[in-house]
């Protein structure tokens, strides 16, 4: 009879350790984030050098950035469909080696082909981390999401913030060449990783979801429901990813341009914005948890007008508080729409990572492109005149279904 009662309650103990959260493992993850978006945040930190020592138009700067991102976007849903069924616990330190080849060949690019070649090897390595290293926040989360994938992305905007600083102290003053430096990071990155791999091989079954009740009713959602939803979600992707591109590849040389700021305190302006950008990641997860992610979605995205259509107009004293309040509440939004998403479609955390981590960075990309050229065509100013009415997309929010209610 005490066999029986054992057998009884094992799955409820495989259960109930399944459902913990991993705190150590997200952690790690969010600081291996941090170690990848350091790397590639040097990118845009170093634009301001790169386009007088090689002579470049704004349009060749967005051209940089639209490599960068679209190397990195195209593949990462390719990622996640793809270990949604076959997982790869140890693709995380294979990105991280492309990343650090990409690094090296940056360090010693002197023509623009160069650097571009050098540029898609880093987005190539963010392609295969990303994808995978959420779906392992969403396995090491205990079914707190909203928190999990807000502890890994706090990683990677806090790198994204150290990327300028780093650059101003370490690269600015002493060239280029300094870059490689950085490879001491990727390095550093791929042994964490590998350590992480290792748990990941020994809870696989944590990937599966659970044929829970919230599950059952999230799965009843209408697919033209579910296929609308996606869209606007994807449109307010467009909006927040937009208006991050004007911010973190030309604030430097708004602020050079509009109040004649040196290149180094440039750099110290954009890791204020930066670092304000991290904490409001930080938030907006557990708020999401909370009160509910579209809540969240909307305050993140409609939020910000109020700042993005003064920033324009204000002295520099301003404009720098301007950016602390754009960054913080604009940043928010990510991990509740990944998490909304992810909820709106169950069972397929690494495509839908994917998926709007690609989107994420191809909208970038674009949005850094066609911005460089308008910049071209008129003025800097000019730019951030247009973006200031971004946010008001935010308004399409209001059209999601509340996945909270059907919940209850």
């Amino acid at each position: 009879m005490s066999t029986s009662l054992a057998e009884q309650q094992e799955p409820a103990v495989v259960e109930k350790v399944a459902q913990q959260t991993v705190f150590s493992i997200l952690i790690a993850l969010s600081f291996t984030h941090l170690l990848n978006d350091t790397m590639q945040s040097l990118i845009p930190a170093i634009y301001p050098l790169v386009k007088d020592s090689l002579k470049l138009t704004y349009s060749q700067v967005g051209l940089i950035t639209l490599t960068f991102q679209m190397s990195a976007s195209i593949l990462q849903p390719l990622v996640g469909i793809y270990t949604d069924k076959k997982p790869q616990p140890y693709s995380l330190a294979i990105g991280m080696s492309f990343t650090l080849v990409g690094l090296v060949s940056l360090a010693f690019s002197h023509t623009f082909a160069m650097v571009l070649v050098s540029v898609a090897l880093t987005g190539v390595g963010s392609a295969i981390f990303h994808p995978e290293a959420s779906r392992l926040a969403h396995m090491a989360s205990g079914g707190k999401h909203g928190m999990a994938q807000s502890l890994f992305q706090v990683g990677g905007n806090a790198g994204s913030s150290l990327g300028p600083l780093l650059a101003a102290a370490i690269i600015v003053p002493f060239g280029q060449f300094n870059v490689i430096w950085f490879s001491l990071a990727a390095l550093l990155a791929i042994v964490v990783m590998m350590r992480i791999s290792k748990w990941y091989t020994q809870n696989m079954h944590r990937a599966k979801p659970k044929k829970s009740a919230q599950y059952i009713e999230r799965a009843k959602l209408p697919t033209s429901t579910v296929i609308f939803s996606l869209v606007i979600l994807l449109v307010l992707i467009f909006s927040k990813y937009f208006y991050m591109a004007s911010m973190t590849s030309y604030y430097t040389f708004y602020l050079i341009n509009k109040f004649h700021v040196s290149v180094q305190s440039a750099q110290v302006y954009l890791f204020v914005f930066l670092f304000a950008v991290a904490a409001g990641t930080f938030f907006g997860g557990p708020l999401g948890d909370r009160i509910g992610r579209k809540y969240v979605i909307w305050i993140s995205i409609l939020g910000v007008a109020p700042f993005s259509l003064l920033l324009p107009h204000a002295n520099l004293f301003w404009t720098a508080i301007l950016s602390v309040f754009i960054g913080v509440i604009l940043s928010s939004a990510f991990s509740a729409i990944l998490v909304y998403a992810q909820e709106l479609v169950p069972g397929k955390v690494g495509m839908i990572a994917g998926l709007f981590f690609g989107l994420a960075f191809g909208m970038a990309g674009v949005g850094s492109a066609l911005l460089g050229k308008l910049a071209d065509s008129t003025s800097i100013d000019y730019v951030y005149q247009v973006c200031a009415y971004l946010p008001l997309i935010g308004l399409l929010t209001g059209l999601l279904p509340n996945l909270e209610k059907r919940k209850a």
